[in-house]
């Protein structure tokens, strides 16, 4: 039985939220995202620092969305088009927000990323950092470029462990389910 992105999607897609997508994502539409954002943190007075933090790990979070998402099965394509995929992003607390994203995976890419996932999960801080210079000096990068990059960058930024997941869709793909705390 294939994973149920709507389901998933519904379920995610509460609470106080302050921007949610499903569907195709591009660079224009990026940009638009982070302007809406942008604006909509700005409105709630939050404190500098988490303005700052919130808007910066989203456009690493967004650019990787679209970068790293594998072209997702015909019968989604024919209905959203290419880089589909879905996030929410929500405040949980006074100085908490979440950011959960879906995107497709080929079933072969999983063993790179789920690896590079627990490798950053179980690193501290100065660890992420040599691990950020080691995929910068050494060209670490993979078919899709960064090499995990993107990933490193955000875990230094938030300081907190990823929560993910990969759900069976077809024989050939996964859904691949991230979510991301951002706190002061």
């Amino acid at each position: 039985m294939e994973f149920d992105i709507e389901e998933w999607y519904k379920g995610v897609d509460q609470g106080d939220v302050i921007l949610s997508h499903y569907g195709a994502i591009s660079p224009d539409a990026i940009t638009i995202m982070l302007n809406e954002i942008e604006y909509a943190i700005n409105e709630r007075n939050e404190k500098s620092k988490l303005r700052k933090k919130v808007y910066n790990v989203m456009i690493e979070a967004l650019q990787n969305l679209y970068h790293h998402t594998d072209d997702p099965p015909k019968n989604v394509i024919d209905k959203f088009g290419e880089n589909f995929a879905t996030f929410v992003l929500k405040k949980e607390s006074d100085d908490n927000y979440s950011f959960t994203s879906g995107n497709f995976i080929n079933k072969n890419r999983i063993k790179f990323l789920k690896d590079r996932m627990d490798q950053i999960n179980y690193l501290n801080s100065e660890e992420l950092k040599i691990l950020y210079k080691l995929i910068l000096n050494n060209n670490e990068f993979s078919d899709k470029g960064g090499g995990g990059l993107g990933l490193v960058d955000i875990a230094k930024r938030t300081g907190h462990e990823y929560n993910y997941s990969f759900n069976n869709y077809t024989d050939k793909y996964y859904y691949f389910c991230l979510k991301i705390t951002i706190s002061t």
